[in-house]
């Protein structure tokens, strides 16, 4: 029972000290690895970058402590973070107070949720994603993950569009003309570095070579290079107008937020109190504040985007101070320092005596030092409900992940995998994560990886990778300030890039063709609905799902004759005759309600077609299970058959249809003498009796003939 609940315990059995040199090797590669992964993946989860660290150092070790695979590597990944990205967008702006809240509930939420399937033996609730509409969505969202970090390569800022591929033509407007070259120097010669040593020695952490390279790069000539200034120091009344009016209207956007609040209480009270009148003029007071939201929130955007696309020139004062002109508007006489310079404007009021111009590129910056504070999220059921979906979608979603490559390990390594107690383990690792600060995350396809070539033994690797971690938010969070924010980019870029798997679209297709259009479905069902994910999904299960539905209702029925290779097979697929006398009938799949009258139907129509019919074989062996409706059609196609002088026999009944034969007395009915162990004892006992005395010269169930 210890063991079932503490399976950790099992790696303790023959564990040496050379095992724990395997394991400690391993687990710091990992970390090398995790880093600067999972401050890449928080902030394209719209958080900001240390978030990664407090998702890397708690959830690893529980998540290897309590699962059952023993090279799993858990922590941030691109899609578990892109999917927490587009569930959070419409409660909160990214990186904002409540934004943090709503990740950290959300981790709470997708932890509960994996933590009760795994505890109830649900995890064979994860085959609702067929592997088809994984694959589809895992492509589309590799793509948007990649496109989402165009913006930052290129060191522009845009407004989110509606739709992520009118987000990405805006990043492409802009970057023609505002492209901050050296940012995008860094994230290409990142690219190079980490592109570079792959090919060179795989075994070379390329990720933390490179962030290390570029971020003392960035150090040494001052790649960032911002200045605060007073408004007054910017000589042009045109910009002091527009920041004035900019504050106002984020101001007046929150005042109606809070009215909208209050409308909404007052709303909740008129229900209650069933005051109609009431409740109308604040649906009135609702649509009116709504409007005017949309019309402040459309000024916003204008001149938030005027605003960073004005480019100024700086001018130093003798007292060291900087006055900024717009870019050609500088006095004869004055010694500019020839930089571009752009007011920094994001969802905030700008601060009036701090303005922020950016003259460099944007870097990670100050990272907290120390541990997160631990805390329970505080739980708001309106949030949790709207949470919810995106939370069974990324918890789905998350152990898919996880297992498939637990899986490949497992098949390596020869060890037991039980995936509820994964479940388990990846959920206790997404409740636990969040109470100290972290977001949803998973197991990881490319450090598990690296886990296994490292040499790790026993999860106690993924101990030794948090311990690291550890060691990293209490003494080295200073050496991460430099780090360039398209260095970040180019990691989660060249991360991403092992997820396009064109190869799954031909797969599928070969193997279905439904499948295979299905899947691409549900790939451009991901891109055209993007940032709105979980519509890719669904379309893609509801489509699996339907064609699972059709295929049960229809399931295939097959007229068998002989075959060169002396088997019965389809008359259909391989161009046989079929006996005069004898219809031999295949069907492929359950006897249920919903495909009952689909057998009645194509009986009656095999018995139209053939006026010198005279026996029925019902092949079974492909019926697994039969309900009340399957059972009573096969009754009434026994009558309808034999009143009509001819007969009907079935074979191959397996264990389960042929008790409920006997249950109902079905059994009795068709006959004992008419149920058959095999098709071809029935075809040797029915041939004699049906061609007696026929002119059927050579019979396709006893010899090959062609159509």
């Amino acid at each position: 029972m210890l063991a079932r609940i503490f399976p950790f315990l099992e790696w303790m059995k023959g564990y040496n000290f050379s095992k724990l040199k395997a394991d400690a090797i391993a687990g710091l590669t990992v970390a090398l690895v995790l880093i600067p992964q999972s401050m890449a993946y928080a902030q394209l989860a719209g958080l900001p970058s240390y978030y990664g660290l407090y998702a890397s150092f708690l959830p690893p070790m529980l998540a290897a402590l309590f699962g059952s695979s023993r090279q799993l590597a858990t922590g941030p990944v691109a899609v578990v973070s892109l999917m927490t990205s587009a569930s959070l967008s419409p409660l909160a702006t990214a990186g904002s107070e409540s934004f943090i809240a709503y990740a950290i509930l959300l981790a709470l939420i997708v932890g509960a949720f994996q933590f009760l399937l795994g505890v109830l033996r649900l995890g064979l609730v994860v085959n609702f994603l067929s592997h088809p509409v994984v694959n589809g969505f895992t492509n589309g969202a590799a793509i948007i993950i990649a496109t989402s970090q165009l913006s930052k390569m290129f060191g522009v800022s845009v407004d989110e569009a509606p739709h992520h591929y009118e987000t990405v033509i805006r990043v492409i407007e802009a970057a023609i003309h505002y492209t901050h070259w050296p940012t995008f120097i860094m994230g290409v010669a990142a690219f190079i570095i980490m592109f570079g040593l792959k090919k060179i020695n795989p075994k070379i952490p390329n990720v933390l070579v490179a962030v290390a390279i570029t971020t003392i790069v960035s150090w040494a000539i001052g790649f960032e290079n911002d200045t605060r200034v007073d408004i007054s120091h910017i000589q042009s009344p045109k910009v002091h107008e527009m920041i004035i009016t900019f504050n106002k209207t984020l101001n007046d956007i929150s005042e109606l937020s809070k009215q909208r609040t209050e409308n909404t209480r007052l709303m909740d009270e008129a229900k209650k109190n069933n005051n109609k009148i009431e409740i109308l003029n604040i649906k009135r007071n609702e649509e009116v504040l709504n409007v005017s939201m949309e019309e402040l929130k459309m000024k916003e955007a204008s001149l938030r985007k005027e605003l960073r696309e004005m480019f100024f020139t700086g001018v130093k004062q003798s007292d060291g101070t900087m006055t900024f002109y717009l870019k050609g508007e500088v006095p004869q006489g004055l010694s500019a320092d020839n930089k571009i310079w752009r007011i920094r404007v994001g969802n905030k009021p700008i601060k009036e005596d701090s303005v922020r111009f950016i003259g460099g590129g944007a870097v990670v910056g100050v990272v907290p030092k120390g541990l997160p504070s631990f805390t329970v999220p505080p739980v708001d059921l309106k949030v949790i409900l709207h949470l919810l979906p995106y939370a069974v979608i990324i918890s789905l979603l998350g152990f898919m992940e996880a297992i498939s490559i637990a899986k490949a390990l497992a098949g390596k390594t020869g060890q037991r995998l039980d995936p509820n107690q994964e479940l388990i383990g990846q959920g206790i690792a997404n409740i636990v994560g969040a109470i100290g600060k972290g977001y949803p995350v998973s197991g990881s396809f490319s450090r598990s990886a690296v886990n296994f070539q490292a040499g790790a033994i026993t999860g106690l690797s993924s101990v030794f990778t948090s311990l690291a971690v550890l060691i990293v938010l209490l003494f080295f969070t200073p050496l991460l300030y430099h780090l360039p924010q398209s260095v970040l980019a180019a990691v989660i870029m060249m991360a991403v890039i092992g997820l396009i798997n064109v190869s799954g679209f031909v797969h599928a297709w070969k193997a279905q063709k439904y499948d295979g259009i299905i899947s691409v479905l549900a790939f451009i069902a991901t891109l055209a609905f993007a940032p709105h994910l979980d519509k890719g999904i669904m379309i893609g299960v509801v489509l699996s799902i339907s064609v699972f539905l059709y295929k049960s209702m229809k399931p295939r029925i097959a007229l068998l004759a002989r075959h060169e290779d002396k088997s019965l097979r389809c008359i259909e697929t391989h161009g046989l005759k079929e006996c005069e006398h004898i219809s031999v009938v295949r069907f492929d799949g359950p006897l249920f309600f919903a495909n009952s009258s689909y057998l009645e139907d194509s009986i009656r129509e095999i018995i139209s077609k053939k006026k010198n019919l005279k026996h029925i074989i019902l092949i079974a062996n492909g019926i697994n299970e039969m309900d009340a409706s399957g059972e009573e059609t096969l009754s009434l196609l026994v009558d309808r058959i034999r009143s009509s002088g001819m007969d009907i026999s079935l074979s191959g009944v397996n264990e389960s249809v042929m008790a409920v034969l006997k249950r109902t007395h079905l059994f009795e009915k068709i006959g004992a003498d008419h149920i058959y162990p095999t098709q071809e004892e029935a075809i040797n006992k029915i041939y004699p009796t049906t061609h007696k005395d026929k002119l059927e010269k050579e019979c396709p169930l006893l010899a090959v003939c062609k159509v």
